[in-house]
């Protein structure tokens, strides 16, 4: 039973539609491997074992009477504690929310639910969602699996070690900045990011509404493409016969390679080298228009995010991480002005953009600039926390800035992701040729 902690979602699924693995016992050693793991309580906030065991039991009379609800039905995962679960708590990573309890589950929970997922609890995040390291001081700090001593990526820090530390077959996150594919690169997971406006956002705790998304974080392309189906209701995207050649891939040289460290560099022109010998075609491209979005960043998050939380905030400003206020306390001085026209020009940008990347097929980059800061170093060291929450989003906001959905694939090398971005809603396009990108990744 043990080895079920290390396999995929969609393999679990599978031994389940074949009658060799049967939900309870399935989702029993999850529970007991939480209840048994040292860091549990970094990792997940609240255990639903009640919850899980139950819809467990039903998963598997579903099975047993040839009724499955979905190829994942009777799959334990987890959620980010921002997505309100019926009955227990959801803080979002704050003490301003402590004791929150909503009365229903989230529509995409429910969703979820109705497909035959099986919920293990909810996963600790950034305070708020509002920090791409992970770091929490107020509730709870996950540790990176590559580096326990490093945090391990925010804002979805549990989602992803949840997966990463055998607690979960699929983590579901969120991502505004990052803050899924960030954790599932530093995880050496698949992480995707779903295109703004997608998967409906109502019942999850929100940071910058315009620009939140949800997404899951698993360990194979096929488990992020069954996810994308479950969280919808939908169908899977059609993965089978998916390859590189003939595809042409962007290599964006704007802004996402000029702080970009040595081991993620290398990392990164190591997997390109891997998917140009598969048969894609490898172009570098330069992007003003992205250079120029990025200097949009201050008054679209912060002034939206201030514009949402200011009341709740400073009412209670004392109960927050200090530099987590200090970021939303960024949006106070943008103005309804700033932040009209910061969109208006965003749009023209992405216009641009997205007449200069039509002709490929992804636009690919190292998904983090950086490897996982040091934790500890984080808490005392005022200006490296400044530098290294700055740029572990660095890249990743370029999709979100731009309108992309995008997904994160493993390297090979410890904590180090290739990020392929694709145009709008084209996510099940995007999966076929990330699924692709896999197999070339991991071929020997």
């Amino acid at each position: 039973m043990q080895e079920w902690l290390k396999s995929s979602a969609a393999d679990l699924g599978r031994g389940i539609a074949a009658g060799q693995i049967d939900p309870v016992p399935l989702t029993q050693t999850y529970l007991d491997a939480i209840a048994a793991h040292p860091f549990a309580d970094r990792i997940y906030a609240r255990v639903t074992a009640d919850r899980a065991l139950a819809e467990a039991e039903a998963a598997a009379k579903r099975a047993q009477a040839g009724q499955r609800l979905s190829p994942l039905d009777g799959v334990p995962i987890s959620w980010k504690d921002l997505f309100d679960s019926a009955g227990v708590a959801t803080e979002a990573g704050s003490a301003l929310l402590k004791g929150r309890v909503p009365a229903q589950d989230a529509p995409v929970l429910a969703n979820a639910t109705a497909q035959g997922m099986v919920c293990l609890g909810k996963t600790h995040m950034s305070e708020l969602a509002f920090s791409g390291l992970g770091l929490n001081p107020v509730t709870a700090t996950p540790p990176c699996v590559n580096d326990h001593d490093a945090v391990s990526g925010g804002s979805s820090s549990g989602a992803a070690t949840s997966v990463a530390f055998d607690l979960a077959a699929c983590g579901i996150g969120s991502d505004t900045g990052g803050s899924v594919r960030i954790p599932a690169a530093w995880n050496d997971l698949v992480g995707l990011k779903t295109t703004s406006g997608r998967i409906p956002l109502d019942g999850v705790v929100e940071l910058c509404a315009q620009f939140d998304t949800i997404g899951p974080l698993g360990r194979t392309v096929e488990d992020a493409a069954l996810m994308l189906a479950v969280l919808e209701g939908g169908k899977p995207a059609d993965l089978r016969g998916a390859t590189l050649k003939g595809r042409r891939f962007a290599v964006l040289q704007t802004v996402v390679m000029e702080d970009t460290r040595d081991v993620p560099m290398q990392a990164f022109n190591t997997a390109v080298e891997k998917l140009a010998a598969a048969g894609a075609e490898i172009v570098k491209i330069d992007a003003p228009e992205v250079a120029e979005a990025m200097t949009l960043t201050g008054p679209l998050y912060t002034g939206e995010a201030y514009g949402i939380w200011r009341d709740v905030i400073e009412a209670q400003p004392d109960l927050m991480f200090d530099r987590i206020l200090d970021r939303f306390r960024g949006g106070r001085n943008v103005s309804a002005a700033d932040y009209v026209a910061a969109w208006r020009k965003l749009h023209a940008l992405r216009a641009r953009w997205y007449q200069r990347v039509a002709g490929y097929d992804a636009v690919l980059c190292p998904t983090a600039p950086i490897l996982p800061p040091n934790a500890e170093r984080l808490m005392q060291d005022d200006q490296y926390y400044v530098t290294e929450n700055l740029l572990a989003l660095q890249n990743t906001r370029v999709g979100n800035l731009m309108g992309n959905c995008g997904v994160t694939l493993p390297t090979g090398t410890p904590s180090c992701g290739i990020l392929l971005n694709g145009l709008p809603h084209q996510e099940e396009r995007l999966l076929r040729i990330a699924a692709a990108a896999e197999a070339a990744l991991n071929a020997a």
